[in-house]
């Protein structure tokens, strides 16, 4: 399975991210975690292989249920991180 590039599939210091507000931090090869302007997490993004190609999966963290909620499956990372918007 390839390694994703998260240089070039979104730059931190990209205007659409500073705009937001979010700041997204590279876990592993597969995995980013998303944070507010208060530095607090709000979900995370993960990326996974089907036939296609690379999705990536946003996963919204619901604190006070201690879960995550699936907020969809998109096929670029920008759109993935939108939903956190």
């Amino acid at each position: 399975m390839p390694t994703l590039d998260f240089a070039t599939t979104l730059a931190p210091e990209s205007p659409d991210l500073r705009r937001s507000g979010l700041s997204v931090i590279a876990l592993h090869d597969d995995m980013w975690r998303v944070s507010g302007a208060t530095g607090d997490v709000v979900g995370y993004v993960e990326s996974f292989s089907v036939p296609q190609g690379t999705r990536f999966r946003a996963k919204r963290l619901l604190p006070r249920q201690g879960r995550f909620m699936v907020d969809g499956e998109f096929w670029s990372m920008e759109d993935a991180i939108a939903c956190f918007r």
